[in-house]
């Protein structure tokens, strides 16, 4: 794996994370057992309003944190109520956390490889809608990483279970002088707590 990430890992702890939380990613947790105790294909689609920050780094940090656990099977996904762009700052954000980011496309919703080790399949990341073609259309878990994307989908089509993992909006920091920490911030929650879920799975 790419030595920043490691670095990044490394200082994950789940002391960090309150009970409560721990509780709700429990659930999670038990349905990647099931599937992988059975070596079913286990499918994870990160569901957020505009798929643009959130909804990006859940589907980022699971991936990894699969790999780096070695959980086999694992393929994550994110998607929106409504399409938009991954947010630039995101995009920066996770450079800097140790990911290598290569651009495949420009215009307004621009498509991004993320690697975080050199002989693994890059992560691709653009904004698209939860049910887009490139997203599984049955048999994955939907992970909702906002409220409004939780009130919005009352039902995911063809999703086998429905995991409420909210997450506050970075957003709300844009052009703000707070606005690079909180967004590092939100990172590695993100990260950890997909760290926890995924060190839970033998």
């Amino acid at each position: 794996m790419n030595k920043g990430i490691l670095q990044v890992i490394n200082a994950f702890s789940s002391q960090n994370i309150l009970e409560d939380r721990k509780a709700i990613l429990d659930l999670l947790v038990n349905y990647i057992k099931e599937k992988h105790s059975h070596d079913k294909t286990i499918r994870l689609n990160f569901i957020c309003t505009h798929n643009s920050r959130r909804s990006h780094l859940g589907q980022i940090w699971a991936q990894t944190l699969a790999h780096y656990f070695n959980v086999k099977n694992v393929f994550c996904y994110s998607g929106g109520t409504e399409a938009t762009a991954m947010y630039s700052k995101v995009v920066e954000t996770i450079e800097q956390q140790g990911f290598e980011v290569i651009k495949l496309s420009e215009g307004s919703n621009a498509v991004h490889a993320i690697k975080y080790a050199a002989s693994e399949q890059a992560i691709i990341c653009y904004s698209k809608k939860y049910d887009d073609a490139f997203n599984p259309q049955k048999e994955f878990a939907a992970i909702m990483t906002c409220d409004s994307a939780d009130d919005a989908c009352p039902m995911v089509l063809g999703a086998e279970k429905r995991f409420a993992i909210k997450y506050e909006d970075p957003k709300r920091y844009d052009g703000l002088p707070e606005m690079d920490e909180k967004y590092k911030a939100k990172s590695l929650e993100i990260g950890q707590e997909m760290w926890y879920v995924f060190s839970q799975i033998h």
